[in-house]
C-alpha cells in the first residue's frame, strides 16, 4: 500500500488539492500495480510564514488552471468558429498538423484548408487523458469521433479522431491531429 506526501504551503484551493491527490495518485499506479483504493495520498498544509528559501519567506505560486480544460475551451470556440476567443489560447509559435496538410500557424489557414474537405465539423468526446512531459510542455490528448456534411451537404459521423496538444504557460504551442476523414470520404 503506497503512501504519498505532500508538503505545500497553504493557499491552494480545494479544487487545486484534488487535482493534486488525483495527479499523485495517477503517478504512482504508472511504476507501481496498485488500484487507486491502495494508495493514499497526504497533503500537509504549512503556513507560509513557516517557510523560507534563501533566507526570504516565500509564498506558493497560484494553481495552473486544468490544461484539458483549457484545450476543451478552445476546441468549442473552434467548433463555434470563434476565432477570437481561440486565437486567445495560443502561443505566438503555435504550430498544427492536420492530415494530409502542411504545417499550419494561423487558424483562418486551418478554416481555408478545411473547406474542401468538409462543410461543417462537430466532435464528440470519449476522453480527455492530461499529463506533464518530460520537458516544459502539459500533454493533452483528446478523443472520439467526428460527425458533420461533406461540401457536398451530405452528413456524415461516427468517424475517428485523436487530437495531441502541447501547451506552456497557460497557452497551446502545438496541435495534432489525427483522423479517418479521408479513408471515410474515399468509401462514401
Amino acid at each position: 500500500m503506497p503512501i504519498v506526501e505532500l508538503h505545500l504551503l497553504q493557499g491552494y484551493g480545494q479544487e487545486a488539492k484534488r487535482r493534486l491527490h488525483e495527479a499523485l495518485t495517477d503517478a504512482v499506479r504508472l511504476v507501481v500495480p496498485a488500484p487507486p483504493e491502495a494508495i493514499t495520498v497526504m497533503i500537509h498544509e504549512m503556513e507560509p510564514a513557516n517557510y523560507s528559501r534563501g533566507r526570504v519567506q516565500r509564498s506558493g505560486a497560484p494553481a495552473l488552471e486544468d490544461q484539458g480544460d483549457l484545450v476543451r475551451r478552445f476546441l468549442s470556440a473552434m467548433e463555434a468558429r470563434d476565432l477570437e476567443t481561440a486565437q486567445e489560447m495560443l502561443s505566438a509559435d503555435f504550430s498544427m498538423q492536420f492530415p494530409g496538410a502542411h504545417p499550419m500557424h494561423r487558424l483562418e489557414e486551418l478554416i481555408e484548408w478545411a473547406r474542401e474537405r468538409y462543410r461543417s465539423v462537430k466532435k464528440t468526446y470519449t476522453g480527455f487523458d492530461v499529463m506533464q512531459g518530460a520537458g516544459p510542455a502539459a500533454l493533452v490528448y483528446c478523443r472520439g469521433t467526428l460527425s458533420g456534411e461533406w461540401p457536398d451537404g451530405t452528413p456524415f459521423e461516427g468517424i475517428r479522431f485523436i487530437d495531441r496538444f502541447e501547451l506552456e504557460n497557460g497557452r497551446i504551442t502545438r496541435q495534432d491531429v489525427w483522423n479517418d476523414i479521408a479513408e471515410v470520404k474515399a468509401q462514401a
